[in-house]
């Protein structure tokens, strides 16, 4: 049995649920980031009248909705004259990051590098396949025997927004070193502060990449702006030669993203009005919990866009996840997301509106105790 993967951070946190579940009126769960709200109308009622699908689908994914994902990118992402050979869909993005080093040939011997602060699967792919993982925010830093860079951004946890002239010193290293360069975008319609009214830049504008997308790829999900992560509804696009090769190996691993879902990633892809409405639930809760975090003593940072606020109280996190769970709320520890976490917790703004404000009111209590 391979036993290279590393534990499942989730299971450390379990103790500090008990603790949570105590409290009088009951734990709220700001650990984690799946939604609550539900899937948009015009999703569902795609998904619906798909349901008659008794055929295979195509992994590459049908033209209708390779299309509606070379124009989404166009009217969203500032991402012109994608051709529909260099899009694919995924079965939620965790599928292809976590595969991607292993589609890629990577081995023993091989760099894959990550944020300083980063989303547990990019450390797993790296160990699927033996090869070495680096976190490093600095293009400087990252040797000559990189094979794959990953970029976050908007991140998880932290929020943080890489702008355009991070981008062009990522993708210049990244082309130095022959490296193939992914970004994990799935936030960038949920931004907030200046980039609420900004479009959050993506690695394949031409102010990026300079109209050459070749060794670049950009990992998309619907997971949070639509509230689709039961459908494992994601895509990804960039370079054809890197594109067509992967979408050859799931066919024959049998990955494909099912015909009614692709029919309902299209509706989603075509009605921005619901992506506002979500966006503006969620800045609501956002505010409401960003004040009262900060009132009680964290300090926030990054945190420009997404759906968590990424805070530390000068402590180890662990310190903190104990303080918050005694108060009945779940948060997650930086650790989870590497060293550059350790003094940090995770709060998703995830929950409910109800949740959300018995979280704020619980921590304005605590002030008002202490003070």
């Amino acid at each position: 049995m391979f036993d290279g993967l590393p534990e499942y951070p989730w299971k450390k946190l379990k103790p500090y649920e008990e603790i949570a579940r105590q409290h009088p009126n009951g734990m709220v769960d700001l650990s984690v980031g799946s939604p609550v709200d539900p899937t948009p109308q015009v999703i569902q009622d795609a998904l619906i009248q798909a349901t008659n699908a008794p055929g295979y689908p195509s992994t590459a994914g049908s033209l209708e909705l390779r299309q509606a994902i070379v124009d989404w990118f166009a009217l969203r992402r500032a991402v012109p004259n994608l051709s529909t050979d260099q899009v694919m869909p995924s079965i939620g993005s965790k599928e292809l990051i976590s595969f991607l080093p292993l589609f890629l040939g990577l081995g023993k011997g091989d760099v894959v590098v990550q944020p300083r602060v980063a989303y547990t699967a990019y450390v797993v792919g790296a160990s699927l396949v033996g090869a070495e993982i680096i976190s490093s925010d600095d293009p400087d830093e990252w040797p000559a025997n990189t094979k794959l860079i990953w970029l976050n951004s908007p991140g998880n946890p932290d929020g943080k927004v890489l702008d355009v002239p991070a981008l062009r010193k990522a993708v210049k290293r990244a082309r130095e070193l022959g490296a193939v360069l992914a970004s994990d975008e799935c936030y960038a319609e949920l931004g907030w502060g200046q980039w609420a009214e900004t479009r959050i830049p993506s690695l394949l504008d031409p102010a990026v990449s300079d109209g050459n997308q070749e060794n670049l790829l950009v990992l998309y999900s619907l997971s949070k702006q639509s509230n689709l992560a039961g459908y494992r509804a994601a895509f990804a696009a960039g370079d054809k030669n890197l594109i067509q090769p992967i979408v050859n190996l799931r066919m024959h691993s049998g990955l494909m993203m099912p015909a009614p879902v692709q029919q309902a990633v299209i509706a989603a892809l075509g009605d921005h009005q619901h992506v506002l409405l979500e966006r503006e639930i969620y800045r609501s809760r956002r505010e409401l919990l960003l004040s009262a975090v900060k009132n009680y003593g964290f300090t926030v940072s990054d945190s420009e866009a997404g759906l968590y606020l990424w805070a530390s109280l000068g402590e180890d996190c662990w310190s903190t996840v104990r303080r918050m769970a005694e108060l009945g709320i779940l948060v997650v520890p930086g650790e989870f997301y590497e060293a550059g976490g350790s003094e940090y917790v995770r709060f998703s703004i995830t929950a409910t509106d109800d949740k959300i404000a018995e979280g704020a009111n619980r921590l304005s209590n605590a002030i008002k105790l202490n003070s």
